[in-house]
């Protein structure tokens, strides 16, 4: 069975079995796949690698590496040209990524990471690290524990009860929840659950879960957290108190298009999103640079998330009528 993954510099990459295969039918195997998308990836963001990369990041011989580089060379020979006086293999000007796709995300999410000592930088392919200083709060570290207890709960379709601390900092004796998704949103993780104390669907801060125990079957459908379920359009706008220069660059952060926003929203995580950007405060009370952009259907989006969570409760209490 052929799964096709992506079209790189015109060239249909192909998986079948253990390989991937270009449209000239010539199979990569999957190690030999991620070498080359280490050139690509060091080409574009560090202009430059050698043979010696190739072989201290794979742990392979420089015959291998040199090979490597073929493959790479006929697959996309516009994109790098050797360097004899540096005595490396430099990115060209008509250089367009053959394997990497969009990594601009990728790539500065991992600087956060390794500021944040979440991530070592061997674990990435970076040559050079820019300086870089993330500003936060900080936040207690998650037990790893605790998330294997929940990722096998979700797995599993378990309950678990749980030790909670309240936004008071008191840990209440046990909840039993079942969990069933994972929502992040504001540098925070929230676990989706079945509450059996409220028999409705609710949000737990991982970093407040003191400590899981007692798994067993769950007797909850997930299907009926329609809040979950259900996704609505955030139709936002920049401030229009705003001038208009900074309307128009306030519309290109964002990415609009014509000055307008669609944002697809999951009902149960619209709260967060609007609250991290300040949509649900009326437009006005805020000074428009506090509030640079506003959601224009703000009573929309709360009636639709009123009414989905009215939803789950009716269709709960049927539920537990029926067993």
């Amino acid at each position: 069975m052929r799964q096709v993954t992506g079209c790189e510099m015109g060239r249909k990459i192909e998986f079948v079995g253990e390989f991937f295969v270009d449209n000239d039918g010539e199979r990569l195997r999957w190690g030999v796949r991620r070498r080359l998308e280490f050139i690509d990836f060091r080409l574009f963001w560090d202009g430059r690698f050698n043979r010696s990369d190739l072989s201290a990041t794979f742990g392979i011989s420089p015959q291998q590496a040199s090979g490597d580089i073929a493959q790479y060379e006929k697959i996309a020979p516009a994109n790098l040209h050797y360097d004899r006086g540096e005595k490396a293999y430099t990115r060209t000007k008509a250089f367009a990524p053959a394997f990497i796709g969009d990594t601009i995300e990728r790539y500065l999410l991992q600087l956060v990471a390794i500021e944040n000592r979440w991530m070592r930088p061997d674990d990435t392919w970076f040559d050079t690290i820019p300086p870089v200083e993330v500003v936060t709060l900080g936040r207690r570290p998650t037990d790893p524990a605790v998330l294997l207890r929940v990722l096998d709960a979700i797995r599993k379709r378990q309950e678990i009860d749980i030790a909670y601390a309240s936004l008071t900092g008191s840990v209440q004796p046990s909840r039993t929840i079942a969990p069933h998704a994972l929502a992040h949103s504001a540098g925070r993780w929230y676990i989706r659950s079945w509450s059996k104390d409220h028999n409705d669907f609710r949000d737990y801060n991982l970093n407040r879960i003191q400590t899981v125990s007692d798994q067993r079957p769950a007797m909850i459908d997930p299907t009926l957290d329609f809040e979950w379920a259900h996704q609505i359009n955030l139709d936002i706008r920049p401030n229009p108190d705003l001038s208009p220069e900074r309307q128009a660059a306030v519309a290109s952060e964002h990415g609009m298009t014509d000055g307008r926003l669609l944002r697809p929203c999951r009902l149960s995580l619209s709260f967060y999103l609007m609250s991290e950007y300040n949509l649900d405060v009326e437009p006005g009370v805020l000074k428009p640079e506090k509030q640079q952009i506003v959601l224009l259907n703000r009573d929309e989006v709360t009636q639709a998330r009123a009414s989905a969570r009215q939803m789950s409760i009716e269709a709960l209490a049927r539920a537990a009528q029926v067993n």
